[in-house]
């Protein structure tokens, strides 16, 4: 299968190349296609002609999204309509990767594929955007929502947690910002089942299970052996610059009606801590 990923050098990017690479796949980062340049977008889906593309370029600096919503709109929001029109013209799928933030946090259960989006900051207001230009534009698209996406290539969630306990001694998080901690190596391997079923429609995948960002870096600390106190805060105490949904914990009906499940989150992230220490990278 011919397979083109957008953001290819990111996160998520990187690890859908380690689970994608019996296949023919095309991974180019922002420097080599500029997904908010149409003319870059179109030649490159025309030459390539993949099969599918996996649109995994994004702008994810929530507080930059904040201060700059027309950044905001245009990468994450009118980027990936563009995509969209490429694949439309050329026959292939897109799978476009949104994200759980597209939900306002008051339901007080996971959020299934069938609840009502409601953006609650520039960031989830571009990601929703961008869903709804694909489901526009394309004809075959398959949509996957996720959350607080960690894994290898780069310092995400886990590492900073440990840094910043060995520095100050104490650390201090939320508790009503809840979610799904989701390893990038288990999310690619759920996109691999979808793409091998060409999978249309709306798909919630994050780990299993949730926890406040307090509840994770305690999860963090007690896996690597650190002793170190997390105190407890709310967003507002801690002077979030960008309000967030309280509750955004995402269920993947959709995805377990296809036969594919995500374990646990803390199983997910005892492997990952567990790999950083085997390859010496500071844990």
């Amino acid at each position: 299968m011919r397979i083109l990923i957008t953001g290819g050098q990111g996160q998520l990017g990187r690890a859908l190349q380690t689970t994608l690479e019996g296949d023919d796949v095309t991974a180019p980062g922002h420097a080599d296609l500029d997904v908010t340049d149409r003319r870059r977008v179109q030649d490159a889906i025309k030459h390539r002609r993949p099969d599918i593309v996996i649109h995994a370029a994004a702008w994810t600096d929530t507080v930059g999204c904040e201060d700059n919503p027309t950044r905001a709109m245009r990468d994450n929001g009118e980027a990936p309509g563009l995509v969209a029109e490429a694949c439309q013209e050329n026959r292939a799928i897109m799978l476009y990767i949104s994200s759980n933030e597209v939900f306002d946090g008051k339901k007080r259960a996971p959020y299934v594929e069938d609840d009502a989006p409601n953006p609650i900051n520039s960031y989830a207001r571009s990601k929703l955007e961008g869903e709804r230009r694909v489901q526009s534009a394309l004809e075959r698209s398959c949509i996957v929502r996720t959350s607080w996406l960690y894994g290898p290539g780069r310092i995400s969630f886990p590492e900073k947690i440990l840094t910043a306990a060995r520095e100050q001694g104490s650390i201090r998080l939320v508790t009503d910002e809840v979610a799904s901690p989701t390893w990038t190596l288990d999310l690619a391997k759920a996109i691999a089942g979808l793409v091998r079923q060409a999978a249309l429609g709306l798909f919630h995948l994050t780990n299993a299970g949730s926890c406040s960002r307090k509840e994770w870096a305690e999860e963090i600390l007690r896996l690597a052996g650190e002793n170190v106190p997390v105190q407890p805060a709310t967003q507002a105490e801690f002077g979030a610059r960008v309000r967030k949904p309280q509750f955004s914990a995402l269920n993947n009906v959709n995805a377990q009606r296809l036969g594919i499940t995500m374990r646990p989150w803390q199983e997910a992230l005892a492997e990952h801590l567990n790999e950083t220490v085997s390859q010496g990278t500071p844990a």
